[in-house]
């Protein structure tokens, strides 16, 4: 019989951990998860996301890289998307200062041990944020982005490849597939 048990952390002792880390640390309802590394060709994508995305972005709108965490207050949960988009001020979350609560666009380089999450789980988190406009989820496999945009009556997926553009109307974001992943090495 196992005897292994969760530890449930409160958030200030989260804030503690990620303060003496050398990791990025995320919290879940109690639960902290350590984000491991991530591979030469994850942050190739990343960092792509994020020039493609702010080359076509307008102001009030601005990107920001994976240092920006994300809190969604509602599930007692933050996190550390690759990238996201936050149209006008941070509005930071009420329990901590440094953290965003109004990403209007989300960015997702999934890998071989986080996709299911990202798709799953991780997603369905962001879908409670009320200003999320879209979360996009580049694959580490293949020449493709997930594009999942609210709408007036939830959510859609449409799966963007090769030759084809991204194109997202709130805010307004466009890039070529063939940009982000020109000379990339997948995995």
């Amino acid at each position: 019989m196992s005897t292994a048990r969760r530890l449930h952390h409160s958030y200030e002792d989260y804030l503690r951990m990620l303060a003496i880390s050398d990791l990025k640390l995320e919290y879940c309802d109690g639960t902290v998860y350590a984000m491991a590394g991530g591979t030469p060709t994850h942050a190739q994508l990343s960092a792509r996301a994020v020039r493609l995305i702010g080359a076509s972005l307008k102001a009030p709108c601005d990107v920001y890289s994976s240092d920006l965490m994300v809190r969604i207050d509602s599930l007692d949960q933050s996190t550390y998307p690759d990238a996201a988009v936050v149209c006008g001020p941070v509005v930071p979350s009420p329990i901590d200062r440094n953290a965003c609560t109004n990403p209007s666009i989300l960015v997702e380089v999934t890998s071989k041990g986080t996709e299911d999450y990202d798709r799953g789980d991780k997603l369905s988190s962001y879908k409670q944020l009320p200003s999320l406009q879209a979360v996009l989820l580049i694959s580490h496999r293949a020449r493709r982005v997930t594009a999942v945009t609210r709408t007036a009556t939830g959510w859609d997926a449409l799966e963007v490849r090769g030759g084809e553009h991204v194109v997202l109307q709130t805010p307004s974001v466009r890039f070529a597939i063939d940009d982000l992943y020109a000379d990339v090495t997948l995995e």
